[in-house]
């Protein structure tokens, strides 16, 4: 039986504000737990680690996985049947890549978003298919202390919005996404969440998933959006991963989004793909008070309960109209 490893490995990093490739270390063996602390902390330290020449099994994915949390099993990406917590993205011409080429963390629809992601490269293209991160904690420091001050305490609702298009149009179809919504309801999380593990503060919405800021109109709250997905896209908080095959890449899904690019299509890219199990999001001190982030004109915003001047759902056929 092999025994654990016990090294110190080499964390060399790759980009300013986020990234690190990992020396000195062989997934295919085991680790001790002084090895997997090591790589937890650096972890939420440069909140990407990339481990190349990793000729590994996907069985060693996962246990190597599960050293960080309980596995979770997406409720719509393409899983693999008999081990739904295991994601397999496997494109080519007859299956193009779809819904990943947006900034995003992973799943924010959820109450308890994934801690991390793991990614493994089976078979890559001969030109793209790159993945590019950002470093949200990076994007929150880019704000001015103004900004800050105004987006700490404020709360945004996040939905499965993308994935509604999976179903269909019929009767069949609208039963089933009302079952999904019922397992997963818009969840409400800070939009500016404190790092469990750094401590950092991290802008946490992404033009996938956030659909509204709790407490404000409908304009206001895309404005506000809007000006904090930019955030994103800003060169300086970002790193640009090119995929070689055995490379794993473990991003830290509380601090940072990614955007996986499509322009390796119609060429073949063969990925595999599991979550660990988060926390609850938890929201920094609100700088100002709740009641400053609402209108005078009126007192509702997204997602609060409040008297609509007796406007209510009807169940009323269109027919039964006059």
């Amino acid at each position: 039986m092999n025994q654990p490893q016990k090294t110190t490995f080499e964390f060399k990093r790759i980009g300013a504000s986020l990234g690190a490739e990992v020396g000195g270390i062989d997934l295919a063996q085991p680790l001790d737990d002084a090895a997997i602390e090591e790589l937890r902390v650096a972890h939420a330290e440069h909140e990407v680690l990339i481990f190349r020449d990793q000729d590994i099994t996907t069985e060693q994915q996962k246990a190597f996985g599960r050293r960080f949390g309980k596995l979770t099993v997406h409720p719509f990406a393409p899983s693999d049947e008999e081990a739904p917590e295991l994601i397999v993205f496997d494109n080519d011409a007859d299956n193009p890549p779809w819904g990943t080429d947006i900034w995003h963390s992973d799943e924010t629809f959820r109450a308890e978003p994934p801690m991390g992601t793991m990614l493994r490269a089976l078979i890559v293209p001969e030109v793209g298919g790159d993945t590019m991160f950002t470093s949200m904690s990076a994007a929150f420091e880019g704000l001015s202390e103004r900004m800050q001050s105004f987006v700490s305490g404020l709360e945004a609702l996040h939905d499965f919005k993308p994935f509604r298009q999976l179903f269909s149009d019929d009767a069949e179809g609208r039963r089933s996404l009302r079952d999904f919504e019922e397992r997963y309801p818009p969840s409400t999380h800070p939009v500016v969440r404190l790092h469990p593990v750094s401590g950092k503060k991290v802008l946490f919405v992404n033009p996938q998933f956030t659909v509204a800021i709790k407490g404000m109109g409908e304009s206001e709250s895309r404005s506000l959006l809007d000006q904090l997905f930019r955030q994103a896209v800003v060169p300086e908080y970002q790193i640009r991963h090119q995929w070689r095959p055995h490379t794993l890449v473990f991003w830290d899904n509380r601090a940072v989004q990614h955007y996986a690019i499509h322009d390796f299509y119609p060429q073949r890219r063969k990925m595999e793909r599991i979550t660990m199990k988060g926390d609850r999001p938890t929201g920094v001190a609100a700088a100002l008070g709740g009641a400053s982030v609402k209108s005078q004109k009126s007192n509702r915003g997204a997602g609060d309960k409040a008297q609509y001047s007796a406007h209510k759902p009807i169940d009323v056929k269109e027919s039964e109209t006059a």
